[in-house]
């Protein structure tokens, strides 16, 4: 059984193979089972989860302070003093 493969002969993702899927499954298992057992505390902690949020959100989201670039199909410079021609008004 020779499989040929056309074109791209890269190596298959590890999350493709048995492992990462055991690898889950096992983590699945134990986040299960963490939760269960420890409910009081996580819920104890949701509302400070939820207050960094709020500043995680606003530097992921919105890029930080200072950085709003406005991206349009058009150049700035098609209004400047150099596209225009010499003795044109301003």
């Amino acid at each position: 059984m020779n499989h040929q493969h056309q074109g791209n002969d890269s190596p298959p993702s590890f999350w493709t193979t048995r492992y990462a899927i055991g690898l889950v499954v096992i983590g699945g298992v134990a986040a299960y089972f963490l939760l269960t057992e420890h409910l009081a505390h996580v819920v104890g902690v949701l509302p400070y989860l939820l207050l960094l949020a709020c500043p995680l959100m606003h530097v992921f989201m919105h890029g930080g302070h200072g950085h709003h670039h406005h991206h349009s199909g058009k150049s700035d410079t098609s209004g400047s003093k150099a596209s225009r021609k010499p003795g044109e008004p301003s």
